[in-house]
């Protein structure tokens, strides 16, 4: 009678210890990297996202503030236009709420930041009370703290600006540069933006 052998052959039956080891290795590297990945693509969109508003902002604020220094013109209380003018800090007198009374506007360099105070002018006779400054932020991550320039009334384009200290009566065009920048050592790279505007309650050809 023959007889038959029975015991199979497990050597191929199933993956061993070490395959299933190294399998599970392959596959908690490669949901590492994939984790990796999508948090690197998340904190970079967010930081686009980020300059890009700032960007927006600075924008803004610069048409914001073309329109009230084109309209700048004498203080309620008789004080010249302009009432300061330096590299980081730009001082004027402007109606900027259509209320027929012209606000003390003062813009100004502070730490990256360019900041806007406003003194609206009260009391009788009306003054101009900086206790009563409110100050607000425009912009930030502003890497130039040179943002104001001033021209007199011979300006034709490549005419170098006012020396420091300027002399305030004959400014006639303030030209302003705001360069941004979220972050030095990362992309996108720094972005500048400038615009220039005539006062014009200053103009000499009126």
């Amino acid at each position: 009678m023959e007889i038959r052998n029975t015991k199979k052959n497990t050597k191929n039956a199933g993956f061993t210890l070490v395959e299933i080891l190294f399998s599970i290795s392959i596959l908690i590297i490669i949901v590492l990297l994939m984790t990796l990945f999508a948090r690197n693509t998340w904190v970079y969109n967010d930081f686009v996202s980020a300059s890009l508003e700032e960007i927006d902002a600075v924008r803004t604020a610069l048409k914001i503030m073309t329109a009230e220094i084109r309209t700048a013109g004498t203080a309620e209380t008789g004080a010249y236009t302009i009432s300061q003018a330096t590299s980081s800090a730009f001082s004027f007198y402007s109606d900027i709420d259509s209320d027929r009374l012209k606000e003390k506007v003062r813009y100004f360099f502070e730490n990256g930041i360019l900041k806007k105070g406003v003194i609206k002018p009260t009391g009788a006779p009306l003054s101009y009370d900086s206790a009563n400054e409110t100050i607000s932020t425009i912009a930030s991550s502003i890497t130039s703290s040179s943002i104001f320039n001033y021209y007199d009334k011979n300006y034709d384009g490549t005419t170098s600006p006012l020396s420091s200290p300027v002399n305030i009566p004959l400014i006639r065009l303030v030209k302003i540069t705001i360069t941004i920048d979220k972050n030095p050592n990362r992309s996108p790279t720094p972005k500048t933006f400038t615009t220039q505007v005539s006062i014009r309650n200053l103009k000499d050809n009126l």
